[in-house]
């Protein structure tokens, strides 16, 4: 039989009339229910074809193949299995500049792609299983102190093991270069050395993971100080080669350290064989202060981001509040050792000083000029935040630490500095509170402290005394005067501060100020009156007067209202922000009371043996006395003038 095409069975159709009519008379004959049973028939198997259909286009979504996305050749690529929880986006940690911009706007670029995927995928006629949520990585990490982009991982050898991780996590996504940039001032000369002791054991590490470290893994070492120097300018993975570029480097006297102009030389120097391996790369900074060029950040932290560089570092936490710190250093000069803690510019830990510099006039503080902030220099932990680093502390001053959960509230802003000047420009307590933080830095002499001890052996000593006691109060008043009115033409712009951390630290600024200087006028008005009215001593064989805190003001209406104003502003501080580094402080200025009184004492004084004009003051000592003090002048002379330079 051959077969009919579809055009000429219905063509037959139509020229068959009697086939024609046979269909009709079959559905004129035919029931009601017969006629409805046809149409729902049609019906469902109508939306049984719809149903197929919408059912092949969901198994098509799912089974299609999505294309890998190509990487580009600078981006840097690494896991976030650890870096997510001990970095800048952890729960436990201050967000950085970028992320936390993006939340507030309320934005997460995740979330709508993610939503976007679920729309298109989820079948609503299947039911979804809950998945069973992980236990967050950051909880299984002991003994990490994270506050920020800032951790405190157990000094320089923890900070080396915490960047051995970070080492593994870049080397599974991709090859790994390391560039480590160290500093060459004689305080480093340590670190130094233990880094170099531990490049064996950092490959050891790694080799242990089973990573294939030794195809993947590659170092250089660049020195500076003053000037550039690149160690090791082919990247290579030979320990005894690294560890001999460390060992031959000398320290740099000359005091200064361009940071920042040594990672832009790294970044020239290795780039290429970055752009060539298809690398990531991985500067380490290894320093103790936050560098003679900081005008570079900006041009630094941009390049990085731009080629795809992380920056890690391993330093000092800042001085609290203030540019300059000390450190404990030792040296050698004529065959003879020194030791001595000399100052280094370690800080802010945030863009600008945001404490003034006043020293304490109460005996209970000390060490208080080089009290820690908890964070890494502004400079650096910006350098690293901004390119997905961690400034790691590997040593921090001694003396009282703080609770990172309670500083959280607390934390530098690592915005550019171009942000940071425009809040000042809006805020005049900001303003103002800068302003009076550079005012002692840029005088040519320090606060002086107070004398308050005064020998009275008769009345013309004592005269003598207070005379000389006098003479700083001129300069200090000056400076003070100066220091409080800078703060009160911020003070009505006080209640729009936007943060507890200047909150805090506008507070703490004026009401040390105003207490320093009802402090001064009393000291001075007590040593006024006591000069022109010699105090006669009540106990026999007392021969030296005193001023202690007492809780009495001896000044005027001015000054009381000012010590007033000085009490409610402490007090604000230390019942708003407590344990934190500005209660603290506050707490130790009020733990004196701001007045003066007079104490006699009887002290041993030892006799003269030439009453001449020349020495009648100086007392006389034994032979072996005076021989001993020679000596110590000596070698304090030797020590001044070998004193190296940080």
């Amino acid at each position: 039989m051959s077969a009919v095409h579809p055009s000429q069975s219905d063509s037959s159709l139509e020229s068959d009339p009697e086939a024609v009519s046979g269909l009709w008379d079959l559905l004129h004959d035919m029931p009601a229910w017969g006629i409805s049973l046809m149409l729902h028939v049609g019906v469902i198997v109508g939306l049984m074809s719809v149903t197929w259909v919408i059912e092949s286009q969901v198994v098509f979504e799912i089974t299609s193949t999505i294309e890998p996305e190509d990487v580009k050749e600078e981006e840097y690529v690494i896991s976030t299995e650890v870096t997510e929880d001990v970095g800048s986006s952890s729960d436990l940690n201050i967000l950085g500049p970028s992320m936390a911009a993006a939340q507030d706007a309320g934005f997460d670029n995740h979330r709508e792609e993610q939503d976007t995927i679920e729309e298109q995928l989820i079948d609503p006629r299947v039911q979804m299983i809950e998945p069973m949520m992980s236990p967050n990585q950051a909880d299984l990490i002991e003994a990490i102190d994270l506050t920020g982009t800032t951790e405190h991982a157990g000094g320089t050898s923890g900070a080396i093991d915490r960047l051995t991780q970070e080492i593994a996590d870049s080397i599974r996504q991709r090859k790994t270069m390391v560039v480590w940039v160290l500093d060459e001032s004689l305080s480093m000369e340590r670190r130094r050395e233990m880094v170099s002791e531990r490049f064996r054991s950092i490959y050891g590490q790694l080799k242990a993971l089973d990573i294939g470290v030794e195809e993947s893994l590659t170092t250089g070492i660049v020195g500076y100080g003053e000037n550039v120097r690149v160690l090791v300018k082919e990247p290579t993975a030979d320990i005894d080669v690294l560890t001999k570029a460390v060992g031959q480097i000398k320290n740099d006297e000359s005091g200064v350290e361009m940071v920042f102009t040594a990672v832009n030389q790294a970044l020239q120097v290795f780039l290429p064989e970055k752009r060539k391996q298809r690398a990531n790369m991985m500067v380490i900074l290894v320093t103790d202060e936050r560098g003679n060029d900081y005008a570079l950040l900006e041009q630094t932290v941009k390049r990085c981001t731009d080629k795809g560089v992380r920056v890690y570092c391993v330093g000092n936490a800042s001085v609290f509040g203030r540019e300059k710190g000390y450190l404990l250093t030792k040296w050698e000069a004529d065959g003879e050792t020194f030791e001595e803690y000399l100052p280094a510019d370690m800080g802010p830990e945030t863009a600008r000083a945001e404490g003034i510099q006043l020293p304490f006039w109460t005996s209970k503080a000390r060490g208080l000029d080089n009290m820690s902030s908890g964070y890494g220099p502004y400079t650096l932990t910006r350098l690293c935040t901004e390119t997905g680093g961690i400034f790691f502390v590997a040593a921090d001053s001694r003396g009282r630490k703080w609770d990172s959960g309670i500083m959280r509230k607390y934390a530098p802003d690592y915005r550019p500095l171009r942000d940071y000047e425009r809040q000042l420009a809006t805020n005049k307590a900001k303003a103002a509170l800068i302003q009076a933080g550079r005012l002692e830095l840029l005088s040519d002499e320090d606060i002086p402290i107070p004398e308050l001890k005064f020998r009275a052996d008769n009345d013309n000593v004592l005269r003598a005394a207070v005379t000389e006691a006098q003479k700083p109060l001129a300069r200090l008043d000056y400076f003070l005067s100066q220091l409080t009115g800078l703060l009160e033409l911020g003070e009505k712009d006080r209640g729009k501060l936007d943060s507890d951390r200047w909150r805090a630290a506008y507070d703490l600024a004026m009401g040390r100020s105003l207490a320093m200087r009802v402090r001064a006028y009393g000291y001075n008005a007590m040593l006024a009156e006591m000069k022109s009215s010699p105090k006669t001593f009540e106990k026999p064989g007392s021969n030296q007067w005193e001023l202690i805190p007492a809780e009495e003001v001896a000044a005027g209406a001015t000054v009381r209202r000012m010590h007033k104003k000085a009490i409610e502003y402490l007090t604000r501080v230390i019942d708003e922000h407590p344990d934190t580094p500005w209660a603290y402080l506050a707490s130790v200025e009020l733990g004196d009371p701001l007045g003066w009184d007079w104490k006699e004492n009887k002290i041993q004084i030892a006799a003269n043996r030439n009453m001449n004009n020349n020495n009648a003051n100086r007392p006389q000592f034994a032979p072996e006395e005076e021989a001993a003090m020679q000596e110590r002048r000596r070698r304090q002379q030797m020590k001044n003038a070998s004193r190296p330079k940080l």
